[in-house]
């Protein structure tokens, strides 16, 4: 009987890469089982050696993170079942020594300084690998061009419905974080790729003209994030949201701004699109092929950044129209679909 482990990481803060784990390993078995049953499909969730976050295995990983290759491989043959399909969800765990799949979301450890540093072995681990699976063509093409990966197999991601059916938050929902009257939403982390210096400029050119909005910035706590936005008028910083307020806050804004210089897929902008709200997203990396006709591209400039998000929240029969392609193009992308194609990468491997 064919077996598949997928095999995550414990994080204590969720992003983006721990939505996409959570969707695909809920789906796994499913999306197997259309495909080519007989499968036995178990998720396990490795943690550090005195890691309190909740797990099934523990490994040394600040040692792996920096072991040889050869000691990776040789630490993989002992926590993997002999002849099952692996998937790696996370650089940082080791190599299965059959049917190793990775997911390669971006290459921002190699390109990317102020982001945490690569794992030694990974890019020649990714290289051995019997399936990279990139998560839009624009990572593909960074993983062959600066790792030397051949033939990545893309794979995209995929709007969860609960953003299709959200309400707006209510009134009670958004005063529990601060917020009054319409506002502008970007959601995300705070490193030199989001490109936040830009949207600081930005702001005060929107504000300017239009001051009965806000900014409201959504993510972990940052102090770069808090630096840059301290003196700024009509920002809220609302810090980690709750997954549950997360869709009724992206209905509620009037434009979700995404002006990051990189990005492997783009998630809040599908999201935002989904739930009808207009995307203004820099025209950048993998943004321009996730949002397509659905949103506003500009450059990441401040300048062009501001105009954007005018424009969008200004509304009129053009917003209108690209507010409904955003939400029919959101509808292509679906977690069944991409654990279909999952699927597909798996049991080619059995």
């Amino acid at each position: 009987m064919p077996r598949l482990i997928i095999a995550t990481a414990a994080t204590a803060a969720p992003m983006g890469a721990q939505v996409y784990e959570d969707e695909i390993a809920s789906r796994a078995a499913g999306a197997l089982d259309a495909l080519q049953p007989g499968w036995t499909v178990r998720r396990s969730v490795f943690r550090s050696l005195r890691s309190p976050l909740p797990g099934d295995r523990r490994l040394p990983m600040g040692w792996l993170a920096t072991a040889s290759p050869r000691a990776r491989r040789e630490v993989g043959r002992l926590v993997y079942p002999r002849g099952a399909v692996v998937h790696r969800m996370g650089l940082e765990l080791p190599p299965s020594p059959h049917a190793d799949v990775i997911t390669l979301h971006d290459v921002v450890a190699w390109k990317f300084p102020d982001e945490s540093a690569p794992v030694r072995a990974a890019a020649e681990e990714a290289r051995r690998a019997a399936a990279v699976i990139c998560v839009s063509e624009f990572s593909a093409s960074e993983a062959v061009d600066l790792l030397g990966i051949r033939d990545p197999v893309v794979v995209h991601n995929g709007v969860d419905a609960r953003f299709f059916d959200a309400a707006p938050a209510s009134p009670a929902v958004l005063e529990s974080l601060g917020l009054r009257g319409p506002y502008v939403l970007a959601a995300g982390g705070a490193s030199r790729r989001k490109n936040l210096e830009a949207l600081a400029e930005a702001w005060p050119l929107v504000h300017s003209s239009r001051p009965d909005l806000s900014l409201v910035l959504s993510g972990p706590p940052h102090p770069r994030r808090t630096e840059l936005f301290r003196d700024v008028a009509g920002v809220h910083l609302v810090g980690r949201v709750p997954g549950d307020v997360i869709p009724g806050l992206i209905a509620a804004a009037d434009v979700m701004v995404v002006p990051s210089l990189y990005e492997g897929f783009g998630l809040p902008a599908l999201e935002a699109m989904a739930t009808r709200t207009p995307v203004v997203a820099a025209r950048t990396s993998s943004l321009p092929e996730v949002v397509g006709d659905g949103g506003i591209l500009v450059e990441p400039t401040p300048g062009q950044i501001a105009e954007g998000v005018l424009a969008a929240a200004a509304g009129g029969a053009g917003i209108d129209a690209m507010v409904l392609r955003g939400r029919e193009r959101a509808g292509r992308f679906t977690w069944e679909r991409s654990a279909a194609a999952h699927a597909r990468v798996w049991a080619s491997l059995r």
